[in-house]
């Protein structure tokens, strides 16, 4: 299972559905997307700033997250940036593999 970072910011009229039914009612949604798509939601926390909203969700693979933000970008509620996070496990395998990299002009 992979874990992804979502940030999302409200338009109006996903500001007017959390005043609505609350942001438990929100996180509550969420938690059932995941759920239904086979993941888990880890955790989903509001923010002041550009950023209403992080959600940390374990989903089974990239395919899958990239429907979780194509839905909530086409439901007009919010704007979604999607982030998959990587273990320090993972950095370290990675940081292990040789690359046999030029850069430009090189």
């Amino acid at each position: 299972m992979a874990k992804y970072l979502f940030a999302a910011s409200y338009t109006k009229q996903g500001v007017e559905g959390i005043r609505a039914k609350g942001g438990q009612a929100r996180a509550d949604a969420i938690r059932s997307l995941a759920e239904g798509l086979g993941g888990t939601m880890e955790t989903f926390y509001f923010a002041f700033g550009d950023v209403d909203a992080f959600v940390i969700v374990d989903l089974p693979d990239d395919e899958t997250a990239a429907a979780v933000a194509l839905a909530v970008g086409a439901s007009g509620a919010a704007g979604v940036r999607t982030t998959k996070l990587l273990t320090p496990a993972q950095v370290d395998a990675a940081a292990g593999k040789t690359v046999d990299y030029r850069p430009p002009g090189a």
